[in-house]
């Protein structure tokens, strides 16, 4: 088994990049918070992806958290390359707040970065944005939490995903 595999399973994302008809959705699961204060995320991306070069280029991106709805659009934008397979996909490009690359009208939520750093480690590029706008349904976080109802989407294998369970755990005492 490959040692990254020892990880997972991982939240996956939509990393969404470009604009008009250059615009671009990839699957990604390799995405974390760096900093609060300012608020910056980062994405690991190979140069092979078309995103890597559209990220490059415009110095933005949108990280769209998908729900179990969006499965079929996730396998697609994870398997398929090129804007050609936005084609393929039932997603709905929206108009993002803070940048010119659109959202995931669909997703239970979408961060948007300016690009701010990166660096190549290894075979791929860690892109740093700060979120500089962000979007999200009222019903997959309320009170400030995510609902576990929303079906959040996480990668478990190559072809298996799963949704966190709706039972909460707490440490002894809390």
């Amino acid at each position: 088994m490959k040692p990254y595999r020892l990880l997972y399973p991982m939240r996956t994302y939509l990393v969404v990049a470009g604009k008009g008809e250059e615009t671009n959705v990839m699957a990604a699961d390799w995405v974390t918070v760096v900093s609060f204060e300012p608020f910056m995320v980062g994405v690991a991306v190979s140069p092979k992806r078309h995103t890597w070069g559209l990220i490059k280029k415009y110095r933005e991106f949108v990280i769209s958290v998908p729900s179990l709805d969006m499965l079929p659009d996730v396998w697609i934008a994870g398997t398929r390359h090129g804007p050609e397979k936005l084609k393929e996909m039932k997603i709905t490009l929206v108009p993002s707040k803070a940048v010119e690359t659109p959202s995931i009208k669909e997703a239970l939520a979408n961060v948007e970065c300016k690009l701010v750093d990166e660096r190549d480690y290894g075979d791929h590029t860690w892109f740093v944005g700060e979120v500089v706008g962000s979007s999200y349904r009222n019903d997959a976080f309320e009170g400030g939490k995510p609902n576990l109802e929303a079906e959040f989407l996480a990668h478990a294998a190559w072809t298996d995903f799963v949704t966190f369970e709706k039972r909460v755990h707490h440490p002894p005492g809390i």
